[in-house]
């Protein structure tokens, strides 16, 4: 609160607080006032459950959770959601009651099947698609809406065609009524050209008589003319006369204005006057003198008497007869007063002011009279002359009087004359213009006649639209609402094969249009046209994404991997549009947009957006034309646009900004990507025809739009035209011009471009193989990210590929030859530059993809077959019939092929050489198996010899060539020549590698270490400068990384053309780890850099860490350099031995060249500083510290310790000592001699050069034969079947799941608590919350499978891992440890059988069935702990293993103490007739152990010699799978087995 708000509270308060007692200070007050508040202050926090973020706050925040009260608001149910739409569907006009419960019935049912569409979408595509109650809201609102404008839309089209049909039928009806109306006018016409023939001859005498009297008249003019002219001459003499006089008249008028009532009273109250005063006063007396009589007394008594009144006196002054002054008066005072000289007012002035005046007057007034009476003789020939004026004027009047009755005679004929020629005009325009009009309008109802009948049949159509609009907009605003962000697949699934059989199955069906399209309920052709002339792909998804985003009342946000939309939305809008970025100060051109109503695109956003944006993306207005954003204010403009486009192939938006806006998926399809591609082969092979062809195409478009227009403004014009149009000659030209350029186009323009474009089409449609290949390679390589999240590819990259492969392709003259060359080239092409980012265990996977999804498009595999070889959906027998296959190889034969069973149990022989051969993928098969297609071949391969699929894959040689197979790497100065200021290189690195350049001016930047400041200023200066930049492990700096496309693609613009970025990063250990954005991998060319594979490659890599100064910096040269090799080998053993997956080692890893070279300096040292070598501490240094330090499980610590023991001794120095099988230790060499001599000498690549047995590699290969099924049935094509069919079905599994156990009946059977006892009851508890969750879950996906539950994503979940054949995950955490598929539940009823007996009579079995217990670690412990009868401490306890002879069903009772025990496998072989572990027998990689004796002893007894301590694990994996360890007798020296990775398994 500001000090100004603070004391409003203060002051509002006071009589508050008052009325509680309290003084009304302000700190009681401010107290008080806070108190209110936090009694009555409610805060509601809303939070997405969606992601991490309410998770992570509560954690970080407890308070959230201890101080609140939570409510949880779950998905509306299919009750609420009808309820809802119900309500607001029952206030819309228009919609007959009988169909609104169907209509909100159908918006509940469409809001739930988008909700399980989305959670497929999410399950095949990893995309995330949320719907919420804005959504469904919008749903309605979007209804309402569009439904009252389609409906307005419609009327007006119908009034438009109704008007102008009702035009065309009142212009033929009318043509019979002009027709007589022509004859009445034609008529009519006559009867005024004979009128006026008459009038013409009466005119003709009247103008004659006018001509006479005008001459008279003209010559009396001519004598008043000259008698005014003489008139006003005198008139000017006697005026100029009488203007001398007026001086005179004007000062003796001033004269008596000096004179008042005072100064008269004064003067006359003089006692006896000057004589000059009184001879003033005596000639005055003489001019007021009635009738001229002039007094005898003029003394001043006389003249006082005279005076007699001042008022009276002045009066008469004033009203004196200036013009007509006696004679007698006037010679009196001329005589006697005026030729006195001291008559004059300035002498009169000093003895009287008065006297002056009346001086002044008399002589002004005198002189007046005199000058006045020389202009009367002057005046009185004036009045004569104008007396003779006035009888010449009259009788000029007289005469023009006579005359103007003449002429207005003449006129009146005149005006009759006129009236009659106007009205024969008239009349004659009128014949003529009906003439025209019936012309006219015969020439538009015969040219209008086609659009006549058109419009009739398009209201008829109308009509029927009428009826369907409700039902046809319904399905339009679901369309808009939900299916943006849905492939062309989904929306084809829920449009038309769900939503509109749902709407017509309702008891009152909704009308729907047959084969209604949503495109045509939002646009029309023409508008289609013009966005595909604005550069929209032509595919239908892309139109319907454009509808989608013109029409929808959200705002839109566009999801354009590949940048298309981004680029028609460009060139849709043009200049007007304002592009910007988050990342850059937005918010000014957003406040300007607002309040100017213009279009602004957000470009290149990221799953979140800044919160200050939301106002606008719910467009929340606080007053009426405003939105607050941020504290500020601004208007809103109503034409305010709204554009959000992210680069993220598969961003995941939080659903409240998928309520804000309208998702709309633009990623390329393969029909629009084939089209585009096409246009770029022909323009590259044919430039002259893609140029004619994109002419057409834009030509085409436009003749669609002007057909629209030319209709339109024919419709514009009919509607606009009143009452008799046919008049309005310009408006039927206009239309007739509408319709002759419409037909024009139609027939002649459009047939001719048909025409013209068909035969373009034919010849380059010669070139479409070569599109679709292309089309068909950049889906493969998009997919690729399903393996790795690094391996990201843009359609730019891709176009460049494509191009670059059509220019480097060889020319053949011949098209077909040429074509496919063409697609040769471009796969090769494509396959040989995406490798080179591909690391070596995904190409072949790479390869593989390639060759089958050819072989599926060209049709020449069987797609179920196909299917079949990569899920391999098979289940293992109990038994084989043939004892040279394994039971699971025999299920699958007997699963996978009819008859082959019988026919392999006939020949074995021939089957076994197949089997035991060591190249069975180039075996022949026997009997008619060997017809069989390629791909049965590989099935039947798979089952028999699933090691040998990868090299059974290379028949990618038959169908592609041997180059795909040749390992092929691009040089470095070949991908830099594809590189540019917006294209880096990016180098993936494996672990413990590095990466180094020597060319070009370089900044080299290591991340991680707060260098990102360091590496934006780089990149600024180098992009200026033209210098290459290294920025090397990027995926160290985590935060920042975010910030490097949007910095990279800053500094390409504008930059340097020699600049370039070289980047560096490890990949992440698994896809929700990776972080490195995938706008930076688009844009790079990908280069893997992978340590060298097998022992040869990796024991040069390892020796070429140092170089001869090594060898010869030590004293004791021969030691160090025989060791330093020892270590090299080692090294190479350790880190090539991990590509044996867990039976290399129980974990993977991180070994590098750092680990060798320390150890290599810590050897250096030691043997400098010791007389003798510490072959101890040094393997102490190597085993537990330098190498062990990463390894963290004890087995793996055995081995490492094991092979260091083998390879530094003392004894190495000896000759013919082995490293490994068949490579002897070398002698004393240089550098280059050990070079030489591991090429010559090393043995070629097998599993015993690790110590391995041969098995190993079939095991190795057989698991990465597997993935890489695994990861070719991940890159498929994700159809919505998929996960609704399962290998059983659900009901079939719940009748062979067992019951579940009654433990709480099974205490009370039996008072005994012995260890057996509770390990019973526990195994039979863990089994029953097996069974209950395996119940629950398949009770609920059957009721979700038959519509009874509405399917969430757990369901779905389960549904795909049982339609895959794997164990669900929720099973998974419940059961114990296992690799097997869903025959693991075959597993879990022998399991319940050996507890059904087990819990009779609580007697352990005469042999357990170990891998059946979830927790077989407490079996032996309680082995181990029942053994204390004899009353020794547990820890002096342990187990000991007696292998039998015999297998289970030679048992038939337990033992008297300790247990038998059986389900074991072994990583090696038991020689049961020897007692030992021996070498296992090829391909037998797993075979089972007899029944093991274990019992417990004291460990002073337990005899270790000659024995091999076996750790058991549960599963193959090993690692935390770990059981026990057994010691199990071995002539041979355990180092042996531990270096072999010997092991017993509870699981295979």
């Amino acid at each position: 609160f500001n000090e100004e708000l603070v004391e409003h509270i203060v002051s509002s308060l006071k009589r508050e607080v008052r009325s509680f007692g309290l003084l009304d200070d302000r700190e009681n007050c401010w107290r008080f006032f806070t108190q209110r508040v936090q009694q009555q202050l409610t805060v509601i926090m809303c939070s997405s459950p969606t992601g991490s973020n309410l998770r992570v706050r509560a954690h970080r925040f407890p308070a959230l959770i201890n101080c609140t009260t939570i409510n949880w608001f779950h998905p509306w149910t299919t009750e609420a959601l009808q309820s809802v739409s119900y309500r607001f569907i029952h206030e819309v006009d228009g919609i007959e009651p009988a169909v609104q419960e169907s209509i909100s019935l159908f918006m509940a049912y469409v809001h739930n099947s988008v909700n399980q569409a989305s959670e497929k979408y999410l399950q095949n595509e990893k995309r995330y698609n949320y719907t919420t109650p804005k959504s469904f809201l919008q749903q309605i609102t979007m209804y309402r809406n569009l439904l009252e404008k389609s409906r307005a839309k419609l009327l007006h089209k119908m009034n438009r065609l109704n008007n102008g049909l009702q035009k065309l039928q009142s212009t033929a009806a009318q043509v019979d009524d002009l027709q007589a109306k022509l004859a009445s006018q034609e008529t009519e016409l006559t009867l005024k050209n004979e009128k006026i023939g008459a009038l013409l001859k009466k005119i003709g005498l009247q103008t004659e008589k006018v001509s006479k009297k005008r001459e008279a008249a003209d010559l009396e003019a001519q004598k008043v003319a000259a008698m005014q002219t003489e008139i006003a001459v005198k008139r000017k003499d006697c005026e100029k006369d009488l203007a001398k006089a007026e001086p005179s008249l004007t000062a003796a008028v001033e004269a008596l204005n000096t004179l008042n009532k005072v100064n008269l009273t004064e003067f006359k109250a003089f006692p006896n006057p000057p004589a000059a005063v009184t001879n003033v006063a005596a000639a005055v007396m003489v001019l007021l003198a009635p009738h001229g009589r002039v007094p005898k007394d003029r003394s001043w008594k006389a003249a006082r008497a005279f005076m007699g009144k001042v008022d009276d006196f002045l009066h008469a002054l004033m009203s004196y007869d200036k013009e007509h002054i006696p004679e007698s008066c006037l010679t009196v005072v001329k005589q006697q007063y005026l030729r006195n000289p001291h008559f004059r007012p300035d002498l009169v002035w000093t003895k009287s002011t008065a006297a002056a005046g009346l001086c002044a007057w008399t002589i002004n007034i005198v002189r007046y009279y005199e000058i006045y009476c020389e202009v009367i003789p002057k005046r009185c020939a004036l009045s004569q002359a104008n007396a003779e004026l006035e009888m010449a004027t009259a009788k000029y009047l007289a005469v023009q009087k006579k005359l103007a009755d003449f002429d207005n005679n003449l006129q009146s004929l005149t005006a009759q004359f006129d009236r009659a020629t106007a009205e024969k005009i008239s009349c004659q325009e009128e014949v003529t213009q009906t003439s025209q009009t019936i012309e006219l309008a015969n020439r538009l109802v015969k040219g209008l006649m086609a659009e006549k009948e058109r419009w009739s049949q398009a209201i008829v159509q109308y009509e029927k639209q009428q009826k369907t609009l409700c039902g046809d907009v319904l399905l339009t605003s679901a369309f808009m609402s939900y299916l943006g962000y849905f492939t062309s697949q989904y929306r084809v699934e829920l449009f038309k094969n769900s939503w509109i059989p749902f709407l017509q199955s309702q008891k009152v069906s909704v009308a729907l249009t047959d084969g209604l399209d949503p495109i045509l309920m939002l646009t029309d052709d023409a508008t289609v046209a013009a966005w595909h002339n604005q550069g929209l792909p032509n595919d239908r998804m892309s139109t319907e994404n454009a509808a989608i985003l013109t029409t929808s009342e959200r705002w839109p946000l566009i999801i354009d991997p590949q940048q298309q939309a981004i680029k028609w939305i460009r060139n849709r809008l043009g200049p007007d549009l304002r592009v910007v970025r988050l990342g850059q100060k937005y918010m000014k051109i957003i406040e300007q947009a607002l309040i100017c109503g213009e279009t602004v695109l957000i470009e290149n956003l990221q799953e979140e957006v800044d919160p200050i944006l939301e106002p606008v993306l719910e467009k929340r207005t606080v007053k009426k034309g405003y939105i607050l954003i941020g504290d500020k204010e601004c208007e809103y403009n109503k034409n305010f646009q709204l554009i959000l486009h992210t680069k993220l192939a598969n961003p995941h938006f939080p659903p409240e900004l998928q309520a804000q806006t309208t998702l709309i998926n633009f990623t390329v399809t393969p029909e629009g990507l084939g089209n585009q591609l096409l246009g770029q082969a022909v323009s590259n092979e044919r430039p002259d025809l893609e140029s004619l062809k994109l002419q057409l195409t834009m030509q085409q478009n436009q003749f669609k739009i002007e057909l629209k227009k030319f209709e339109d403004d024919l419709l514009s014009h009919l509607s606009a035209a009143s009452g008799n149009f046919l008049s309005d000659n310009s408006l039927v030209e206009q239309l007739e011009n509408t319709k002759r350029m419409a037909s024009h186009i139609q027939c002649k323009q459009v047939a001719e471009a048909r025409d013209n474009e068909t035969k373009i089409n034919e010849a380059r449609e010669l070139y479409r193989p070569a599109a679709e290949r292309a089309s068909l390679l950049f889906f493969i390589i998009n997919d690729l990210s399903k393996i790795n999240p690094m391996y990201q590819f843009s359609l730019k990259a891709f176009n460049s590929m494509f191009n670059k492969a059509i220019k480097n392709a060889e020319w053949d003259e011949d098209v077909q030859t040429r074509v496919c060359t063409l697609t040769e080239a471009i796969t090769y092409s494509v396959f040989l530059y995406t490798s080179q980012g591909l690391f070596e265990r995904d190409k072949l996977t790479f390869l593989s993809h390639i060759a089958f999804q050819i072989l599926l498009s060209q049709g020449l595999i069987d797609p179920q077959e196909f299917e079949f070889l990569l899920h391999f959906p098979v289940e293992a027998t109990k038994v084989s019939a043939l004892s040279f296959l394994s039971p699971q190889s025999w299920g699958a034969i007997k699963e996978g092929f009819s008859g082959l069973d019988k026919d392999m149990e006939s020949s074995p022989k021939r089957w076994r050489k197949i089997v035991e051969s060591s190249t069975p993928e180039n075996e022949k098969l026997p009997q008619d198996w060997k017809n069989k297609s390629l791909l049965q071949k590989l099935i039947i391969l798979r089952a028999l010899r699933p090691d040998r699929l990868t090299y059974a894959l290379r028949f990618v040689e038959q169908s592609m060539g041997t180059k795909y197979l040749e390992n092929t790497r691009l040089e470095f100065m070949t991908l830099y020549e594809d590189s540019s200021p917006s294209t880096s290189m990016f180098f993936i690195l494996s672990p413990g590698l590095g990466f180094s350049i020597d060319w070009g001016t370089l900044h080299n930047v290591s991340l991680g270490q707060g260098q990102e400041e360091e590496a934006e200023r780089v990149l600024r200066n180098a992009s200026k400068h033209g210098q290459w930049v290294i920025l090397q492990n990027v995926h160290l700096a985590v935060r920042w990384l975010p910030l490097l496309d949007a910095l990279l693609e800053m500094a390409a613009a504008d930059s340097h053309a020699s600049y370039r970025v070289f980047i560096t990063a490890e990949p992440a250990e698994s896809p929700e780890q990776h972080m490195i954005p995938r706008g930076v991998l688009e844009n790079a060319i990908k280069i893997t850099n992978e340590p060298p594979s097998g022992m040869n490659p990796s024991l040069h890599a390892a020796l070429n860490n140092f170089s001869q100064e090594t060898l010869d910096m030590s004293s004791r040269e021969q030691e160090f350099n025989l060791m330093l090799f020892s270590l090299c080998f080692f090294h190479a053993c350790v880190t090539e031995r991990r590509k044996f997956g867990p039976q290399g080692w129980n974990h993977n890893y991180p070994f590098s060249t750092g680990d060798l070279t320390i150890s290599a300096n810590v050897l250096y040292n030691y043997l400098e500083a010791n007389s003798k070598v510490p072959w101890e501490d040094l393997c102490y240094l190597f085993g537990d510290i330098m190498y062990g330090g990463h390894i963290t499980d004890i087995w793996d610590r055995r081995l490492c310790k094991t092979y260091l023991q083998q390879f530094m001794h003392p004894k190495m120095y000896e000759a013919n000592i082995s490293l490994c099988l068949g490579f002897l230790a070398p002698p004393y060499l240089d550098y280059t001699g050990y070079h030489v001599y591991i090429d010559e000498n090393l043995p070629a690549e097998s599993p015993m050069l690790y110590g391995l047995h041969p098995n190993a590699e079939l095991e190795c290969l057989t698991v990465t034969s597997e993935n890489l099924f695994r990861s070719l049935w991940n890159l498929q094509p994700q159809d919505l079947s998929r996960g609704e069919e399962a290998t059983e079905s659900t009901d079939e599994r719940l009748e062979r799941l067992p019951e579940e156990y009654n433990v709480s009946e099974m205490m009370t059977k039996t008072t005994d608590r012995s260890p057996y006892v509770l390990v019973c009851f526990q195994e039979c508890e863990r089994m029953n919350l097996l069974l209950l969750e395996i119940r629950k879950s398949l009770n609920e996906l059957n009721a979700g499978l038959k519509g009874e539950f509405t399917t969430s994503s757990s369901m779905e979940t389960l549904q795909s891992a049982l339609f895959n054949d794997l164990v669900p995950d929720s099973w998974a955490r419940l059961a114990f440890p296992s690799t097997k598929t869903l025959a693991q539940l075959n597993d879990l009823n022998i399991s319940c059988h050996e507890l059904d007996s087990w819990s009779q009579d609580f007697v352990p079995p005469a042999v357990v069935w170990l891998s059946g217990l979830f927790n077989p670690q407490s079996f032996l412990t309680v082995l181990q702990s029942v053994a204390r009868k004899t009353q020794s401490p547990l820890d002096k306890m342990t187990l000991t293993v007696d292998v039998t002879k015999k297998m289970k069903e030679d048992f038939g009772h337990p033992p008297r103490e300790g247990a038998y025990i059986h389900g074991l496998f072994m990583e090696a072989r038991w020689d049961i007739e020897l007692g030992v572990i021996s070498e296992a027998f090829l391909r037998d990689l797993t075979p089972a152990m007899p029944v093991l004796y274990v019992r417990a002893i004291l460990e002073e007894k337990q005899v270790l010699r000659n024995t091999f301590e076996c750790p058991v694990y549960r599963t193959k994996q090993r690692g935390s799978t770990y059981v026990w360890a057994f010691h199990l007798r071995t002539k041979e020296p355990p180092a042996k087995w531990v270096v072999a990775g010997a092991a017993l398994l509870l699981s295979v």
